[in-house]
């Protein structure tokens, strides 16, 4: 079951926002990559080290969730501001938003990538988050991908998927987790980045990401992401973050047709890759790398 839903955030409070019962449980082209040069961790818990005077901006694409958006504008923790990304909402989604004191972006262009584009030029934070606005993820749990950013522990911080409940085809279908593990097993081969899941929430620094000149405005976008920051020779790490069965049917995973219409937008920026040789020269631009904790590179190792 999802946690319960205490209002948690200073722009809320109880009386003018009650809590939801939330849903019941259920059912350019890319150059080159240099795989020797991003480090690459799993890290198992965040650190505690968020000050509460910290504001971090929490990109909500968002197309139809009126159902969603109270549980998940309720549990947003303090300082972190909700913006929804709304992409063409036929329901009361932007009107729930801004009455749950959620900052609403109109985004008339249709897709997941132009709408999370939309909200990250519209953010003002250092770092930003981005998670779907749909309560497949808890806010409480933003703080697991935002603290390795916020202590320079990593520049680009992914949440791995675990299933929560007995029944989690209903929360994660077989087609989208085969779907998932294939792009991943796929990104390891071609760019060098042992993840196991695209994680759909996961924080950055805006400005480095605004500098990453993300193109794709569809089902690529999380993944030139992750291939973007590889080719910049960022820090790429995940942790595991629970995942809940969402409010209503999944745009993607709701779907063989979504799912294969996601892959098939993934493998068109795969296949605009082209691999760097192993001699070739650092680019100018990418990050220095900090050594990783013990405790993260044995993470990667036994989990």
């Amino acid at each position: 079951m999802k946690p319960a839903a205490p209002v948690t955030s200073t722009r809320m409070t109880e009386a003018n926002h009650p809590a939801g019962p939330g849903p019941a449980p259920a059912t350019h082209r890319h150059t080159f990559v240099r795989p020797d040069q991003p480090l690459f961790a799993l890290i198992g818990k965040a650190p505690e080290v968020l000050s509460v005077a910290m504001e971090i901006d929490v990109v909500l694409p968002c197309l139809n969730e009126a159902g969603a958006l109270p549980w998940v504008l309720s549990r947003m923790p303090n300082g972190f501001r909700p913006i929804v990304a709304d992409n063409g909402s036929t329901d009361d989604s932007a009107a729930i938003a801004v009455a749950h004191g959620a900052r609403v972006v109109h985004v008339p262009q249709r897709g997941f990538g132009a709408a999370c584009h939309a909200g990250l030029l519209a953010a003002s934070s250092d770092i930003v988050c981005v998670m779907d606005a749909d309560a497949s993820f808890d806010p409480g749990d933003l703080p697991l991908v935002a603290g390795p950013v916020a202590t320079d522990a990593a520049d680009l911080m992914l949440g791995r998927r675990t299933p929560q409940g007995q029944r989690t085809q209903g929360t994660w279908p077989l087609h989208a987790r085969i779907g998932n593990r294939v792009l991943a097993a796929e990104l390891r081969r071609r760019v060098g980045v042992p993840v196991r899941d695209l994680g759909p929430m996961r924080a950055a620094r805006r400005e480095d990401l605004l500098a990453l000149n993300l193109t794709d405005r569809r089902f690529g976008y999380p993944l030139e992401m992750v291939v973007r920051a590889a080719e910049a020779g960022w820090r790429i790490a995940e942790t595991a973050v629970p995942y809940y069965p969402r409010e209503g049917k999944s745009k993607v995973t709701g779907t063989v047709r979504g799912t294969v219409r996601t892959i098939t937008d993934m493998r068109r920026v795969l296949a605009s890759i082209t691999p760097a040789p192993a001699t070739a020269a650092a680019k100018p631009h990418a990050k220095p790398h900090a050594e990783a904790p013990a405790s993260a590179l044995t993470a990667q190792v036994t989990s």
